[in-house]
């Protein structure tokens, strides 16, 4: 993947890793319903150029190159096998979508998937149902140790952030991936880890209902991220994902089956280019 496209990439993924960013207060801030404006057309560049959900600027968000399931599954913060019902145009379509949002404080990504999940509806007339199934999912649990994670000094309702920064190998490629966390809870981790890293559902079982400080590096690997990074070298020093989150956290992910709540499609259309 050339330098550009990956640098790109990086900064989609940091707007898909942070549920929620510094903020102006609450009273202060306008109402994240709607987009004021919205332009969707269909996708013109190869996938390999890059694809992304973004805030381009403080008040214009941005996708580029998604199909309508991965739109859905971000909006609806569900990995792509827990959607189910569409045509098949739903995962062959690609969109590109310009909107800006309300005033002029930039939304956080919770405020971001609002607007997204109305525009869905309001454009693409979807409607849709939830079932409860079971899935191959992932596990998170408690190490036998007890968890590794510094109690946050904040209150339960202050700004609460999980990013990522992705550092480039000096030869190409990947180095490794740094996730800090601040004043995070354990189902923010979780939903961090389905919606963008890992391939299948995430459910918390630690047990823990606190805010936490941690910081998880590790060396990707080409199943992470939807394949869209490259894989980092295996002689590199950082650990692989799993090994990362059991000796830097405490904390164990497992494969295993359990049920989920799934999105069916009821109703979907193609919106009008415009």
């Amino acid at each position: 993947m050339p330098r550009s496209a990956m640098l790109v990439l990086a900064a989609a993924i940091a707007n898909l890793l942070s549920p929620q960013i510094q903020g102006q207060n609450p009273s202060n801030r306008p109402r994240f319903d709607a987009f004021e404006v919205a332009t969707i057309k269909p996708a013109t560049a190869e996938l390999r150029t890059g694809r992304f959900i973004r805030m381009q600027s403080a008040q214009t968000f941005q996708v580029k190159n998604h199909t309508v399931n991965e739109l859905i599954a971000a909006a609806h913060d569900l990995t792509l096998r827990a959607i189910s019902g569409g045509p098949r145009w739903t995962e062959s379509d690609r969109y590109d979508i310009t909107a800006r949002t309300p005033g002029e404080t930039r939304p956080t990504y919770d405020e971001q998937m609002t607007m997204l999940r109305d525009l869905l509806h309001d454009r693409f007339g979807l409607t849709f149902h939830r079932e409860r199934k079971v899935f191959s999912i992932y596990e998170i649990t408690l190490e036998k140790s007890g968890p590794r994670l510094e109690p946050s000094p904040l209150q339960p309702d202050d700004p609460s952030n999980v990013t990522s920064m992705v550092f480039p190998a000096s030869s190409g490629g990947i180095d490794h991936i740094v996730m800090p966390g601040r004043n995070a809870s354990m189902a923010q981790f979780a939903s961090v880890l389905q919606r963008a890293i890992l391939d299948r559902p995430v459910v918390d079982r630690t047990g823990l209902t606190g805010r936490y400080n941690f910081e998880l590096e590790w060396t990707p690997d080409e199943n992470q991220f939807g394949g869209q990074l490259p894989a980092g070298r295996p002689d590199l020093p950082k650990p692989g994902l799993f090994e990362a989150v059991q000796k830097q956290l405490g904390l164990k992910i497992t494969a295993t089956r359990g049920p989920i709540d799934t999105l069916v499609i009821d109703r979907i259309e193609r919106p009008s280019n415009n």
